[in-house]
């Protein structure tokens, strides 16, 4: 019988510097180069001691994010992925994801050869002004050279941009689509600038330095994405992900919008266990030193949370909706959903052949859709 398939998160936190609309889990790196060898330890301690805890799995994706983990020591990824491959034995052509920079872009090729066979560029724009408004440290021309080093280097590249800017025209966001998909880039992941709490953004625009675009300039900026992304042989396979094939569709992805299994390692990583007694969620400790910390007293950093059945299904909901797949009915019968609710979104959502899935017209309103299936029993 074969094993069910898993991935691996694995969390870097270190970045050179914090951009303004980031609210994840970072820390700047100047000055933590002992701190950053320790942690490395710590997670493939950490991979050895979950392994132990989970019946056997199939590895099917690993994906080093952060943070910044093209600062991460190219020898260490190696050592992670190995040690992955070795704990949850798949198949040879696992994806290997790495989370890169632009600035990074001289140490692709060493990456490469460490086993990593797709990068995930974080390039967010290509117009210096708007890399300058959005606190990046490189320039268009950085940009545009870290995609051609990609594309030299790995099999399989993506690039995540972002839309909805402050005075962001429609055409222009669609010349700068137009030109990164000229480059061959197989897989996009335009994002719409949401002001976070906490970030340095939402203390700007509460201060009035300046104000996200109007709710109708955002929506022409998404419908741009859309109408012009499937003009160039993209396929919409999530809200935020377009892709030019199955094949070029991020498998690490598909684990948590399909609802399978992931291990999570590295400070602050999520993580979805299947075991006998239902779904768990882990977490690990949030602070790079209090992970390192737990794993050296206990072994195994992850706390273990056992989900509802309706908890599990509303998870379900949330992330399978949000796919071109959509989601199993069978998945969500906890939330006992009346057929009643589902007819009156129609239009929005689709339930058909056992599946319900979101229409063009409910994926830009998919937050207000599920808040309704998911309030509906």
């Amino acid at each position: 019988m074969t094993a069910p398939p898993i991935g691996l998160y694995v969390h870097w936190p270190y970045c050179a510097q914090i951009c303004p609309y980031c609210d994840f889990n970072v820390v700047r790196a100047r000055g933590r180069e002992v701190e950053a060898e320790a942690l490395g330890e710590a997670i493939l301690a950490d991979l050895e001691a979950q392994a132990a805890r989970l019946p056997p799995r199939r590895l099917v994706s690993v994906f080093l994010g952060g943070g910044t983990p093209s600062l991460m020591p190219p020898r260490l990824a190696a050592r992670i992925v190995a040690a992955a491959r070795r704990l949850w034995p798949g198949p040879d052509e696992t994806e290997v994801t790495l989370e890169a920079n632009p600035t990074d872009a001289a140490r692709f090729e060493r990456f490469a050869e460490a086993s990593v066979n797709r990068l995930s560029l974080g390039v967010q724009s290509l117009d210096d002004r708007e890399l300058a408004f959005l606190g990046r440290n490189h320039d268009g021309a950085g940009a545009r050279a870290a995609i051609a080093s990609a594309m030299a280097n790995f099999p399989r590249v993506s690039v995540d941009l972002i839309y909805a800017l402050p005075h962001q025209a429609p055409a222009a966001w669609g010349r700068a689509l137009d030109e990164v998909a000229a480059m061959g880039v197989e897989h996009l992941s335009p994002y719409q600038l949401t002001i976070e709490p906490g970030t340095a953004f939402h203390r700007a625009v509460r201060r009035q330095v300046f104000a996200p675009p109007p709710d109708d300039l955002a929506a022409t900026l998404f419908d741009t994405t859309q109408v012009t992304l499937e003009a160039l042989g993209f396929e919409a396979y999530e809200v935020s992900n377009h892709a030019r094939g199955a094949a070029a569709r991020s498998r690490h992805n598909l684990i948590y919008w399909r609802g399978e299994d992931y291990a999570g390692a590295g400070p602050g990583a999520h993580g979805r266990w299947t075991l006998a007694a239902g779904r768990h969620a882990t977490e690990t400790p949030r602070g790079v030193m209090a992970y390192i910390d737990r794993v050296g007293a206990e072994g195994l950093s992850v706390a273990l949370e056992r989900l509802s059945p309706r908890e599990a299904a509303v998870e379900r909901l949330l992330m399978g909706l949000r796919t071109d797949e959509g989601v199993a009915a069978a998945d969500l019968a906890p939330l006992a959903i009346p057929p009643a609710r589902i007819a009156e979104l129609e239009g929005l959502v689709r339930l058909a052949d056992g599946r319900l899935t979101a229409t063009a017209r409910g994926r830009p309103v998919l937050d207000r859709v599920i808040a309704e299936l998911a309030d509906a029993a």
